[in-house]
């Protein structure tokens, strides 16, 4: 079984800076693409930042500039550093990642159950 499960989420206050972090954990022979999703009540899920597993990135337009994603191989680890928040970023983020299983061929895609972030203006 494999498990994606997030961290770091809260209040914060516009102009401020947020940290979340993922863990992979499971039986896992290797991650390939990672990446961060927001979504708001009544909209779609949107992917806000992904690394690949060369390590080459790219990020929504409304982020560009503000969030950094990184990953740390060696602990199945993906985070996002929120700088200079804005309302507009709020909303539950969830991890994503595709993930090659011990004793399996395929990679399967998984998502974290989510984190609120809430920014006050």
């Amino acid at each position: 079984q494999v498990q994606l499960v997030e961290s770091g989420g809260g209040l914060v206050q516009a102009g401020g800076s947020l940290r979340l972090s993922c863990t992979a954990s499971g039986s896992i022979w290797s991650i390939g693409t990672m990446a961060w999703y927001r979504q708001v009540p009544g909209t779609q899920r949107e992917r806000v930042a992904v690394i690949y597993s060369d390590s080459r990135t790219d990020y929504a337009d409304s982020v560009e500039g503000r969030f950094t994603i990184s990953r740390d191989n060696s602990n199945n680890t993906v985070s996002l550093q929120m700088d200079f928040v804005k309302s507009e970023d709020t909303g539950v983020y969830y991890c994503n990642a595709d993930i090659l299983r011990r004793q399996s061929v395929f990679q399967v895609n998984y998502w974290g159950q989510g984190t609120q972030v809430t920014v006050s203006s």
